[in-house]
């Protein structure tokens, strides 16, 4: 009874959180808003109106989808990955270059070539994992470092080598047509990366929860004293977790080179991190729940942009209400760290 009622009681705590967001949402369009009742209804209407805006948003939630789910494996083992952004870009990079180079293969060139571009964020993140098992470095630390000069690295290479001088942007060249991922929901740019999105959520919750090496992590993460006399080997399971974490990452970079720019921009991956974050944090690292949280983070800055565009509304007000998304989230997760320290104690 006592297990069912903390469910219940987490729960109720992480549906609270979009509830106020969306209350702060209602006061701030009514404060900085002109016509209140037409910026609310292009706000939250607004992304319903069209296939094409509703596409829209549904593939802005693909690489939240898969951040959010590389996050909730690396907490699942008391890790925390704040790496995200350089893991995006280097595993789009990646991605790309192998395709520029396997353009006469196809689809089979593709497949290789996110496996190479997940293998490379992965590798990425599991060497914070070494550094964290052998001289016990927090992985918050190196990971967030190299993912800035990982960003650098990249950010050298699409601008120089790679830059596709044809195109107004600072991008790489554009991947072969028969590599990229095919449109499910035209004329939106949603591609069948949603699909690939909702089987890895459903692969990651089968992960967990049923298999030796899921049992293992659950186990690390919620107490690593007990997990080591279980005969838990903590220090492989800390590189395993968060190489895993860098590979979703990676995958989410993939699945955007593939399924939506079909090259690399300029810093494309730019908030990318800390906004997968905060859909895992509302999800309470709970596979099957990043997928909502990711859609609704996604319905946030579509209802922004498109309330923007037929409205005086501000841009800034999606970014406000992410902002107390991620304070409340955050402070949800504080709170069980405090309240598990304590029950350790």
């Amino acid at each position: 009874m006592k297990k069912i009622l903390f469910v219940l009681r987490g729960s109720l705590s992480i549906l609270l959180i979009p509830l106020i967001a969306i209350t702060v949402l209602f006061v701030l369009v009514l404060f900085l808003s002109d016509e209140p009742l037409e910026a609310l209804y292009y706000f939250f209407i607004g992304p319903f109106r069209s296939i094409n805006s509703f596409g829209n948003m549904l593939n802005a939630a693909i690489p939240l989808i898969f951040g959010g789910l590389g996050i909730s494996i690396a907490m699942k083992a008391g890790h925390l990955n704040l790496g995200g952004e350089g893991q995006v870009y280097l595993g789009a990079f990646v991605t790309t270059a192998v395709c520029l180079s396997l353009s006469g293969f196809g689809a089979f060139g593709s497949i290789i070539a996110v496996i190479i571009g997940m293998s490379a964020s992965a590798a990425m993140a599991a060497v914070s994992g070494i550094c964290k098992a052998k001289w016990n470095t927090t992985e918050l630390i190196t990971s967030f470092l190299l993912s800035a000069a990982i960003i650098l690295i990249v950010n050298y290479l699409v601008s120089g080598p790679f830059l596709d001088p044809d195109t107004s942007l600072i991008s790489t060249k554009k991947i072969a047509e028969n590599m990229r991922l095919p449109l499910i929901l035209k004329p939106s740019v949603l591609s069948a990366g949603l699909l690939i999105a909702l089987a890895a959520g459903l692969l990651v919750h089968f992960f967990l929860l049923r298999s030796k090496i899921g049992y293992e992590l659950r186990m690390t993460g919620n107490n690593e004293l007990f997990a080591r006399y279980g005969g838990i080997n903590v220090k492989i399971n800390t590189v395993i977790s968060l190489a895993i974490s860098g590979g979703f990452y990676g995958l989410a970079g993939s699945i955007a080179v593939l399924g939506t720019h079909h090259a690399v921009i300029k810093e494309f991956s730019t908030g990318l991190g800390w906004n997968a974050l905060a859909v895992a944090l509302i999800a309470n690292f709970y596979p099957i729940g990043v997928i909502p949280a990711a859609v609704f983070f996604a319905w946030i800055s579509a209802g922004a942009r498109i309330s923007m565009q037929n409205t005086g509304l501000t841009s800034e007000v999606a970014l406000i209400v992410q902002a107390v998304v991620f304070l409340l989230s955050t402070s949800l997760l504080l709170k069980n760290i405090l309240q598990k320290k304590e029950g350790g104690e």
